[in-house]
């Protein structure tokens, strides 16, 4: 009688082992889902959610996959591109706005729509100063609507943004974030730069330059042109050429081939001169021969002597730190218009009045 506890304690826990190895099976054979699953029903969509799909749906069929052909490629042949981007519809007479990095250097274009289409096109004009080109297409008919326009001069950090593209190749791929920071500069060609360039961090990639940065309206804010990252791809710091630049390089693309350089016939010298010689401002090295500088008697650097001659230390009232701040100015009052400028020669300062020209038919 005294083993009987024992016994029930041993079969109490022989049962429960029992139980723990059994219950996988019983598992599957109660509850294994041997027909499909109901669909659970959801509530709708969060706000954020429905203006992502707003402005992607809105916009996408403008946006297109821009490749630059080797010689002798079919049109359709787009894979066989030597480089490729993204661009997206300007009017509807078939103007396609791209980077020109995107562009330069291609023997043949093609552009392929949202739909699959492929069609040729053509260069209208390129301005390597903006990094902005124009393509017009080689069929218009059933073109998708324009991109809409917005504005960068009431833009501010933290609002949202919208990348359309084609990283890496991937047709139609929406990004977002937030408009990280404003008025950064963008070097291009011919040491000039691009003012007032848009920050943000949605993910920009390879093959997304020459897409459309948006506002949370769908409206063109910026291209998107570059991206600053050690290994080549996203870190969260894109670049994009804001929208009232754009607006203001594309239509003298599309009437001209071309867009006027406004200068006043100077070489500045390199920034680390002036800070080698403890100076704030743009030191001319040379000054153009015909040009509104000459005729103003400006001087530039002594090649015999090596002594300095004018620096440039104020445009139109605002001090002059560097080239950029110059150019901005210059680009502001326009070829045909007037630009004061404060010029210091051996301690002393002076004004002139300088009339902007196109310096880039000198």
């Amino acid at each position: 009688m005294r083993d009987t506890p024992s016994r029930i304690l041993l079969t109490v826990v022989a049962l429960l082992l029992a139980a723990l190895l059994a219950q996988p099976y019983v598992d599957r054979l109660l509850f294994a889902s041997t027909e499909p699953r109901p669909v659970a029903p959801r509530a709708d969509l969060a706000e954020l959610e429905r203006s992502n799909i707003r402005v992607f749906e809105q916009v996408a069929p403008s946006v297109v996959h821009v490749v630059g052909l080797p010689p002798g490629a079919e049109a359709g042949a787009v894979e066989g591109g030597v480089q490729s981007g993204t661009g997206f519809i300007w009017d509807r007479a078939g103007h396609v706005v791209t980077n020109n990095h995107v562009v330069e250097g291609a023997a043949t274009l093609a552009v392929r729509f949202a739909s699959g289409d492929v069609v040729s096109a053509e260069l209208t004009g390129r301005a390597p100063n903006y990094d902005i080109a124009v393509l017009r297409l080689g069929r218009t008919a059933d073109l998708p609507a324009p991109v809409p326009l917005g504005s960068a001069g009431d833009l501010r950090v933290g609002q949202i943004a919208y990348a359309i593209g084609n990283p890496f190749g991937l047709d139609q791929s929406l990004t977002t974030g937030i408009i990280s920071a404003l008025k950064r500069h963008l070097p291009t060609s011919n040491g000039r730069e691009v003012s007032d360039v848009i920050q943000t961090d949605a993910a920009i990639n390879p093959g997304n330059s020459g897409g459309p940065l948006l506002d949370s309206a769908g409206r063109l804010i910026g291209v998107n042109t570059a991206i600053l990252s050690p290994s080549g791809t996203n870190a969260g710091i894109g670049l994009a050429i804001p929208v009232d630049v754009v607006n203001r390089v594309v239509p003298a693309l599309i009437r001209d081939g071309r867009v006027p350089m406004p200068g006043i016939g100077i070489v500045a010298s390199d920034e680390a001169v002036a800070a080698q010689l403890g100076l704030t401002g743009v030191v001319i090295a040379a000054v153009v021969p015909g040009s509104p500088a000459e005729a103003a008697g400006l001087r530039g650097i002594d090649t015999r002597s090596g002594s300095i001659g004018d620096v440039i230390t104020a445009a139109n009232g605002k001090p002059v730190h560097r080239l950029t701040d110059l150019t901005d100015d210059l680009e502001k009052s326009g070829v045909g218009g007037k630009i004061d400028v404060e010029i210091m020669r051996e301690g002393s300062r002076r004004t002139v009045e300088l009339r902007v020209v196109d310096i880039a038919t000198q």
